[in-house]
């Protein structure tokens, strides 16, 4: 009987063991599992980091781009008032120089031409630039202002600039004045 019972007991032994074996195996595959989980949610918050840092890297670098084109545009433009400004005094000078190439009987031409060269040169040097209106040109709205239409004298002339009332001018890219033309309808 002792043998039957130390048998038994054998097997009951083994049989510990093996739960033993199968809870501990368990355990250890939960917590890998849990571990394997932890891994998984740290791998993605690591590449929504590296996203989200990539994003804001590239913003900034974006920011230092525009702000440099602005600063650069702000340098270019700054005297657009004083130009602005200047441009009648431009205009007058334009229309007293038609008048003298009709009437040369005026006493100080040459000086009047001397200070109309000067002061266009010292226009032209702080960046004021005539714009490309012509007649004949096609009338664009985004670089031409129409002041009236008049019916064309032939269909080659519809929507063409037939005369150039003023001038415009531009200061470096930007147009600080539009051309006022008059256009065949």
């Amino acid at each position: 009987m002792a043998k039957k019972e130390n048998k038994v007991s054998t097997k009951k032994a083994t049989q510990n063991k093996q739960t033993s074996k199968t809870s501990k195996t368990t355990k250890t595959s939960k917590t890998e599992v849990k571990v394997a989980l932890q891994l998984k949610e740290v791998k993605e918050s690591l590449e929504k980091e590296k996203d989200k840092y990539l994003r804001l890297f590239a913003e900034f670098e974006n920011f230092k781009k525009r702000t440099a084109k602005e600063r650069i545009e702000l340098f270019k433009t700054a005297n657009q008032e004083v130009i602005s400004a200047m441009i009648p005094v431009l205009d007058d000078f334009n229309r007293a120089h038609k008048q003298i190439e009709i009437d040369e009987n005026i006493i100080d031409i040459n000086g009047f031409k001397l200070i109309f060269n000067k002061f266009k040169e010292i226009l032209k040097s702080n960046g004021l630039v005539a714009t490309s209106a012509k007649t004949g040109d096609y009338f664009d709205a985004e670089i031409h202002e129409a002041i009236t239409q008049i019916p064309a004298s032939s269909e080659k002339e519809k929507g063409k600039i037939i005369d150039i009332i003023e001038t415009g001018y531009q200061l470096g890219d930007k147009i600080i004045r539009f051309p006022k033309v008059v256009v065949g309808q």
